[in-house]
């Protein structure tokens, strides 16, 4: 999102700048810290990270380019209280959405109540026809889920996107945890934070429940995470993934289909997998249903996984949940299966594939953000409020040329949190990507998740891949 000058929620000061309660214990130590010194640790922090490889590629630049996403250190703090309802919500979201995905891919109930449109399933390449009948071991349809939250008052917390296909992330949330404690032990003996380190067993175990009929009876289900290699953006995140939860990092090249199981190769020959945490998209997971260039999947896996030879997590065909367009319902989709008010509120959004709606966007184009249906890590926006007539112009003509592939939504005030800079803490607009664990037994959100922040002064845009940096989430211990 672009820059801005629209007063925002500070989420460290009020209006008169007094420290909310919130901080009160984290300014405490902070003040009685020497600033050279905290200075230092931030170039110790970013050590660390570069020491560990934490880093990600950036699509279109050149190709093997390594990124470190800059570290703040000041931590992003959440009280119990508001991370109780964050919480309600999410869970209430994540439910929803499985019950959707089931019902879409079965009976189709919502849309034959009417609360969504049968083309927005028709026309939708997220959506899988192999799916259609097939329920997933356990009932799991998106056993990983990432929702993005913003915040734009005291009690405004509202959803910017579901991501129910791959979301990433979790392993910065992690690594921010870690190097915090190290760099400032002390400051996690003042303030009690809820932890998050329980996340990679949390996931190993959540999956492991969620085993294919084929693995009955095996006490261990054999868990791998399955990448598309090393230049793909996330591979740090799936080889740590891999090696936390104890489980095999495989490519394409390790895998092949042998007496009706998905197999890797190992030095004692090759090893049926029970439950593959799959970081490949849909279109590139079986050359044989989809893609039949992909070099990236396992020929033959969509039959193993419809006859309960594997678990694939996340299910293929979770992806139409990350349509934007999908999103704009969610409202009415929380209401028809939890029969619940949604908790979360949705950010207002206009569908351009409907004629009203585009005309009101054409003619607000420089006021707004419009993004693609399927678009992702801030790929294919434009913003509005930052564009040049010029751009704002070709941008127009996508859109006419193109209505259905987009939606539009305001320009939001984002809260702000502080950074530390070399003049002192100053604020800065985050958003928060919760993680969620979904297995037949229950939703496991881990307390607080990963935060993203615009580290230029003004700045909405959080994404890494456009600049943005994170920060430590705290969720204050009760």
């Amino acid at each position: 999102m672009p820059s801005t000058t629209i007063s925002s929620y500070d989420e460290m000061l009020d209006a008169e700048g007094n420290v909310r309660p919130a901080y009160a214990g984290y300014r405490e130590w902070y003040e009685a810290q020497s600033p050279k010194w905290l200075e230092k640790q931030g170039k110790n922090a970013e050590d660390v990270f570069r020491r560990t490889g934490i880093t990600f590629n950036v699509y279109g630049e050149d190709a093997g380019q390594e990124r470190l996403i800059p570290f703040d250190m000041i931590p992003r703090i959440i009280t119990a209280d508001e991370w109780k309802k964050l919480s309600r919500g999410i869970d209430q979201r994540v439910r929803a959405l499985n019950a959707f995905l089931h019902d879409l891919y079965h009976k189709r109930e919502i849309v034959k109540a009417g609360k969504l449109p049968e083309r927005l399933l028709a026309q939708n390449e997220a959506f899988l026809p192999e799916m259609v009948g097939f329920t997933p071991p356990g009932g799991v349809y998106t056993h990983i889920v990432g929702i993005d939250l913003v915040r734009t008052g005291p009690d405004d917390f509202m959803v910017l996107e579901d991501n129910a296909r791959t979301p990433s992330g979790v392993s910065y949330m992690l690594e921010n945890r870690e190097t915090m404690m190290a760099m400032f032990p002390d400051l996690f003996t003042k303030v009690a934070v809820q932890p998050v380190s329980e996340y990679p067993r949390a996931l190993a175990r959540s999956l492991a429940t969620c085993a294919p009929p084929a693995a009955q009876g095996s006490d261990r289900p054999v868990l791998a995470v399955l990448t598309p290699g090393i230049y793909n953006s996330a591979y740090y995140e799936h080889a740590f993934l891999a090696d936390q939860m104890g489980a095999e990092l495989v490519e394409a090249g390790d895998l092949r289909v042998v007496d009706g199981r998905v197999c890797m190769r190992t030095t004692r020959g090759w090893r049926a997998i029970d439950v593959l945490y799959r970081r490949v998209d849909d279109n590139f997971l079986d050359p044989l249903t989809y893609n039949p260039d992909s070099m990236l999947g396992v020929a033959g896996i969509m039959d193993v996984y419809r006859s309960g030879g594997i678990t694939i997590a996340n299910a293929p065909g979770t992806g139409i949940a990350d349509d934007k367009a999908i999103y704009s319902f969610m409202p009415e989709i929380v209401e028809f299966y939890t029969g619940e008010k949604p908790i979360l509120k949705n950010v207002p959004t206009w569908r351009c594939s409907e004629a009203d709606a585009l005309a009101y966007v054409l003619d607000h184009l420089p006021e707004l953000v419009v993004k693609e249906v399927h678009g992702s890590g801030g790929y294919g926006m434009l913003i509005g409020p930052t564009s040049s007539k010029g751009e704002i112009a070709a941008f127009e003509k996508k859109l006419r040329a193109n209505p259905d592939n987009y939606i539009a939504q305001p320009t939001l005030s984002l809260s702000t949190v502080p950074i530390f800079t070399k003049a002192g803490l100053a604020p800065r607009h985050v958003d928060l990507r919760p993680f969620v664990l979904v297995s037949p037994h229950g939703i496991n959100i881990t307390p607080g998740g990963l935060t993203r922040v615009a580290l230029k002064k003004g700045s909405l845009v959080v994404n890494s891949s456009q600049g943005g940096g994170t920060k430590d989430s705290w969720v204050l211990a009760e």
